[in-house]
């Protein structure tokens, strides 16, 4: 039987991917689920996601490119999506993730959430991309790692968007379209980043190392933190343990 392209395997892993997303706000707009639960989960995703940074996409971006091209590329990943979530945070978007008990939004807070997830979902997906052009198949670790923690993420911004009065019409057409441009990302991070020298490539790796680095400074583990405080380490342990288990294992 012939084998599906490497590139529309990537486009479709980062469909599941982005799906996560479409099963939170599912869950976010159907379902009455206690912010304890999101948080819990985002803590969990929080120490997956971890692991993943430091045993899969910086070792790798380290083999293919050296430490200039790790270094250069994690900079530029972590500063770019400073910069942007920055901006996103004076419009509304500071707590995406997991602020359900946050009061309704307004129209403006509600697009910058979207927009928010979206600069989420970019370099998470592109990361799935670039990890199948070792040939071993997707990083299985870091593709849960962004399923875990897109869940919550679906699920805590479409309850600010239902509180703000938005329809399901309006909210699911944002989540299937941030969903099919994380499949796009993977697929270009494949198909055009794959086309690079190797010092692209591993910077292009360390990039999304360092923008999903920020994101768990800035947005991650502080709303996992406001709602379960003390738990949320020995959660987020739990889950860097199991990633770094399955990393070595797999």
């Amino acid at each position: 039987m012939e084998l599906i392209p490497l590139g529309v395997q990537a486009a479709l892993w980062g469909l599941v991917a982005g799906g996560a997303l479409l099963v939170g706000a599912c869950a976010g707009y159907f379902l009455r689920l206690p912010a304890v639960l999101a948080s819990s989960i985002m803590a969990f995703g929080i120490g997956v996601l971890i692991s993943a940074l430091a045993f899969d996409l910086m070792d790798e971006a380290f083999s293919i490119g050296g430490t200039g091209a790790a270094v250069a590329g994690f900079t530029g990943g972590a500063a770019l999506y400073a910069l942007a979530n920055a901006v996103l945070a004076h419009s509304g978007a500071r707590e995406r993730k997991v602020s359900a008990r946050a009061p309704a939004a307004s129209v403006s807070a509600s697009l910058a959430i979207a927009i928010g997830s979206l600069l989420d979902g970019i370099p998470e997906s592109a990361a799935i991309g670039i990890s199948l052009l070792d040939g071993e198949g997707v990083a299985l670790v870091t593709l849960l790692a962004i399923v875990i923690s897109n869940i919550p993420e679906g699920l805590s911004s479409t309850i600010g968007m239902r509180r703000a009065g938005k329809s399901a019409a309006y909210i699911f057409r944002i989540w299937i379209g941030i969903t099919l441009a994380c499949s796009c990302a993977a697929f270009v991070g494949y198909m055009v980043i794959g086309t690079l020298d190797a010092f692209w490539i591993a910077g292009a790796t360390a990039f999304a190392a360092g923008a999903i680095f920020v994101m768990l400074i800035d947005t991650m583990i502080p709303e996992a933190f406001d709602e379960i405080h003390a738990l949320s380490g020995p959660i987020a342990a739990v889950g860097f343990l199991l990633a770094f288990a399955a990393t070595h294992l797999l």
